[in-house]
């Protein structure tokens, strides 16, 4: 019956197409500007809001605005590419 059934959370299929979009996306971020790095880093890894990271960048909340939403469309350029 365990082979007949396998488990839904051991799927190898899947595994390997979460671990193919985890490295494309890493890729993409990787190869973004740097000033996009550096937001996408400050938003996502540190968990910063908006305010925070234009604090730190001396430029407008509306501007890392701009910069995230920009960053965040390459990515999903590179993404439907693949």
């Amino acid at each position: 019956l365990d082979r007949l059934c396998p488990d839904p959370e051991n799927n190898p299929l899947e595994a390997l197409l979460e671990e193919d979009l985890r490295s494309t996306l890493i890729e993409a971020i990787d190869d973004l500007p740097p000033r996009e790095k550096l937001v996408m880093g400050m938003h996502y890894e540190q968990e910063m809001n908006l305010r925070e990271i234009g604090e730190v960048l001396g430029v407008s909340e509306s501007r890392v605005c701009q910069i995230h939403t920009q960053a965040i469309a390459r990515v999903r350029s590179r993404l439907k590419q693949r």
